[in-house]
């Protein structure tokens, strides 16, 4: 078998299943927290584990590079080497060789790029990615996409779409079928659902264990995003888990579940933890601003992190003042927690029929807590 996924409940497009791996069992809907170099930054595996994340993602890119996968491999996988016993997901780098305009050369073969690091000049292939991701030992394996610029014309977004599809099928292949682990197409295709919706129905037809939705959230805005989500999810298969990478902010997340997504992954969380910023129950919090200075309350009174139970906004907002590490250590730690309990509860509004109900409240008091807060 591969990895196994089952619908435990519904609730119009939003689905509440269960995903089965060879590192244990993940519930959807579910927030990867992202480890892009073996390590979700400033947290520890452990305090990962302890907001009750039971997968996240690592990089293809970014390990091939350092330390590179045969020494992961030879040091026990990527498991082991990061002290994570649970599933790991790898995006196999599509998205960074986008970023590396001037550095990189796109053909049939796949991606000839000069690393960031020392300028080296690298080969990934989509049969090299999924070596890569073997030798990391990943529960679930990407295949290798081009992220296609926005905006761009058509005809250019049409070219990329179908390279990534010729490289989808070159990665189903190579990829070696193993108890527990899988392998997801991606799907491309711009803002253009009929380019998306064309994308999806011939990654279907090669077979994959997953299917995920790429090239979204590089600045289209949420209404075309969700406007692609429409056009592309009642053409992905009921019975295999739906991924939106790098999506993105708890709204955005409680509008995709709603129209039918399972898995997503962020830097949101993290990187906002790092700059003060504060995800909540009544919206986010810039802990910079001057109004927390003298506020003894928690962040979130219904939120069970390190940073809520122990601190008050103002020694937050004072370790943010004062650039302290130990800022972007507690607020990570609220912000990975305040995400997966946002997972949690879509999941038991799926569960309960009430999807609608969450979705207006959590609508109603987000937007209002970021309005006072000026956000």
């Amino acid at each position: 078998m591969t990895i196994g996924f089952e619908i435990l409940a519904q609730d119009g497009a939003a689905r509440r299943g269960r995903l089965t791996t060879a590192h244990g069992v993940v519930e959807t809907p579910v927030f990867m927290p992202v480890g892009t170099a073996a390590s979700v930054k400033a947290m520890t595996a452990e305090g990962v584990a302890a907001t009750g994340a039971r997968i996240l993602l690592g990089n293809t890119y970014h390990l091939m590079l350092r330390p590179g996968a045969e020494r992961i491999a030879a040091l026990g996988g990527l498991h082991r080497f990061m002290n994570w016993p649970h599933a790991i997901l790898t995006d196999s780098g599509g998205f960074q060789v986008l970023s590396l305009a001037g550095l990189r050369q796109i053909s049939e073969a796949g991606v000839t790029f000069r690393s960031h690091l020392d300028g080296s000049r690298h080969v990934l292939s989509p049969e090299r990615a999924v070596e890569i991701q073997h030798l990391l030992g990943a529960d679930i394996s990407m295949a290798l996409d081009e992220c296609t610029p926005y905006p761009a014309p058509v005809e250019a977004v049409r070219q990329s779409m179908e390279l990534t599809l010729r490289w989808a099928l070159r990665c189903r292949e190579a990829f070696v079928e193993r108890p527990g682990h899988g392998v997801f197409g991606i799907v491309q295709g711009g803002v253009h659902p009929e380019l998306r919706e064309d994308a999806a129905r011939r990654l279907v037809a090669i077979g994959f264990d997953g299917y995920a939705i790429g090239g979204l959230a590089i600045g289209e805005g949420q209404t075309t995003t969700f406007a692609v989500l429409e056009a592309t999810v009642p053409v992905l298969p009921d019975n295999r888990p739906r991924y939106l990478m790098g999506v993105g902010k708890p709204d955005d997340l409680v509008g995709a579940v709603r129209r039918g997504i399972d898995m997503f992954d962020c830097v949101v969380p993290t990187r906002s933890g790092r700059t003060a910023q504060a995800f909540t129950r009544r919206g986010p919090l810039n802990l910079r601003n001057a109004r927390h200075a003298g506020d003894p309350t928690p962040l979130d009174r219904e939120c069970r992190c390190p940073a809520c139970t122990g601190y008050s906004r103002a020694y937050l907002h004072h370790l943010a003042k004062s650039g302290e590490i130990l800022a972007a250590m507690l607020l990570t730690a609220h912000n990975l927690q305040y995400y997966a309990d946002l997972m949690a509860g879509l999941r038991a509004a799926i569960e309960a029929g009430r999807m609608a109900d969450f979705a207006a409240a959590f609508a109603e008091t987000y937007r209002r807590g970021a309005s006072e807060d000026g956000q």
